[in-house]
């Protein structure tokens, strides 16, 4: 025993230091002391308990632990689980702590501030809790376990609670659960100790009956309805004016608690407060009776009367009404019908136009027989070769053009970067050109600083005296003079041709940019259908020798499209104007129109 009660000591010493300390970093330590001890203490004798609860109030550790309610969770070892233990030991210090000195300030003021910290750390698990976090919420029941206890015990700390802004935040939460578990505590303190209800003021009893009246109007939980039921029917037992604020701020609670619990598991509860809610005076009775009918009838009179008011607006708004849906029902008749009618006459123009091209061609198939009938056997075969001509030409056309533009996609890639590196180049040139000729106006030649004829004859004089002293034993001096003369002239052959050199440069660069201007005029001219008289001038050539060649080969083309397909064949890429003359025949058949 004399071992145990040093070991004590020994802790209590400890948690008084820790405590001194006031840090968070010590939170775990104290709680973990605090726990042991009390655990060493509860398996003993009653007065050895009070004895250490008494010493750990002098020494200020249970003040140290109702301060660490408010400390961040987040830097406290164990987070919101630890403070919740803390909880559990300062309420458990709290109740049965026995006599001690300066008592009026133990209750007076270091459980209020106890009940303030419990209830700030309990509104801090309820925005936990309505966040989504079950865990919280499991703590947030176990901090009002350790409020009620407290209470039970000390019961004017009531008007404390009831005065605090946190318990007023958790009153106000819209969560079941949040408010489930307050009801609870209500209940669970009324039902423990009756006589609580009978010493509370006027005030905070009718603040408790507010919040229980609003929350079982306010809510579908069953476990709320019972509580709030309960909680009413032991504030109807103990107190005698309860019934008559019940009856002066909550009238028809009665259809209330009927309309929205019955039913719902509790019904015998229910009946009980019900028919307290009913046990009025006769006379009084009677008098509610009477004005809730005339108020039933005058309600009935007001909907009457709008009713019939709304009926005639309706009455007057129909005429309207069915004349505008008459007007609208016309109106989309009309467009359906204009719409089958172009659909219709749009049919028939595409049947007329097929039945011409039927018509025109069995027309044109019809006198293609009556030509054959009337043309000679030997001008029938050359006919025939014209027409098998043709469709091979048909024929070669439709798969060039297919092959070019295949490539043709393949290749503009290739065609965009070349244009675009010749637009770069003409840029570049072309500012090249302009720096040069800044440079030539701007900066003329400067002879090199410090060298005057003096300096240039004594550097002359140095170099034949350099020149006589180690004299080539390779090339003579004759020689040398030769060569530097030689130099010279190419170099005056090179000043004079450098202008036109440059000239002919710009001339070729000229032409490549022309060369590229007319590719893409050509990549991008329309076809042959859409082509315009007017819009022909850019393809012209400048050139007149150029502009008559063209027109001499174009004519020696059309002239080989007349020669018959098999005098064509290997020739497919031969040059047209290497066509023997003598063998164009000019009066051949052809019935396509004129040349």
């Amino acid at each position: 025993m004399g071992s145990s009660g040093e070991e004590e000591e020994d802790i209590i010493s400890v948690l008084k230091t820790l405590s001194a300390e006031k840090s968070e970093h010590s939170f775990k330590h104290v709680l973990s002391k605090t726990k042991e001890l009390l655990s060493r203490k509860s398996v003993g004798d009653l007065r050895d308990l009070e004895r250490c609860k008494q010493d750990l109030y002098q020494h200020g550790v249970l003040a140290y632990c109702s301060a660490a309610l408010r400390f961040n969770p987040v830097k406290t070892e164990g987070s919101y689980a630890s403070i919740t233990q803390m909880v559990d030991v300062i309420s458990t210090c709290c109740v049965g702590i026995g006599s001690v000195r300066n008592r009026e300030v133990f209750l007076h003021q270091f459980l209020p501030s106890v009940t303030e910290n419990l209830l700030f750390f309990a509104h801090r698990l309820m925005n936990r809790v309505e966040k989504g976090q079950t865990e919280m919420f499991r703590l947030f029941r176990k901090v009002f376990d350790s409020l009620s206890w407290i209470l039970r015990a000390y019961t004017h700390l009531i008007s404390c609670v009831l005065k605090s802004k946190h318990y007023e935040s958790v009153q106000m939460s819209e969560d079941d659960e949040v408010s489930a578990v307050v009801l609870m505590m209500w209940y669970n303190l009324f039902r423990v100790n009756s006589e609580i209800i009978s010493e509370m003021g006027r005030k905070a009893l009718g603040s408790v009956v507010d919040d229980v009246v609003y929350k079982s109007s306010n809510s579908t939980n069953p476990v709320i309805g019972s509580s709030a039921t309960k909680i009413l029917l032991l504030i109807i037992d103990q107190h005698s004016q309860s019934l008559q604020i019940l009856h002066k701020h909550y009238k028809g609670l009665d259809d209330l608690l009927r309309k929205d619990w019955q039913g719902k598991g509790f019904d015998a509860v229910l009946e009980q407060l019900i028919n307290h809610l009913q046990s009025e005076v006769p006379e009084r009775s009677i008098k509610v009776q009477r004005s809730s009918e005339e108020k039933i009838r005058a309600a009935c009179v007001i909907q009457a009367a709008w009713r019939a008011h709304q009926t005639r607006n309706r009455m007057r708004k129909l005429p309207k009404a069915v004349s505008a849906l008459q007007r609208s029902f016309r109106e989309r008749r009309r467009r359906q019908q204009e719409e089958t009618d172009k659909r219709r006459a749009e049919e028939e123009l595409r049947h007329q136009v097929l039945l011409r091209r039927q018509r025109a061609t069995r027309q044109f198939r019809q006198r293609q027989l009556h030509l054959m009938e009337i043309l000679p056997a030997d001008q029938v075969a050359r006919y025939l070769g014209e027409l098998e001509n043709r469709a091979a030409l048909l024929i070669q056309r439709v798969w060039r053009g297919h092959r070019e533009r295949q490539c043709f996609q393949k290749t503009k890639y290739q065609l965009r970067q070349h244009k675009a590196a010749v637009t770069l180049q003409r840029a570049i040139l072309r500012f090249l050109k302009r720096r040069r000729s800044q440079r030539m106006i701007l900066s003329p030649w400067k002879g090199p600083k410090g060298l005057t004829d003096n300096r240039r004859a004594e550097l002359r004089r140095q170099i034949e005296e350099h020149i006589s002293l180690h004299s080539s034993s390779v090339v003579s001096v004759e020689g040398t003079q030769e060569l530097h003369e030689k130099a010279q002239s190419m170099l005056q052959q090179h000043l004079m041709t450098r202008a036109h050199d440059r000239a002919q440069e710009q001339h070729r660069q000229a032409l490549l940019a022309q060369i590229n201007t007319d590719i893409e005029l050509l990549l991008n001219a329309p076809s042959l259908i859409d082509a315009v008289e007017d819009k022909s001038s850019p393809f012209l050539s400048r050139s007149a020798a150029v502009a008559m060649r063209a027109r001499q080969s174009h004519n020696v083309m059309l002239q080989s499209m007349r020669l018959p397909w098999w005098r064509k064949l290997g020739d497919e890429f031969s040059d047209p104007e290497t066509l023997p003359r003598e063998d164009l025949l000019f009066d051949s058949l052809y019935l396509g129109g004129n040349l």
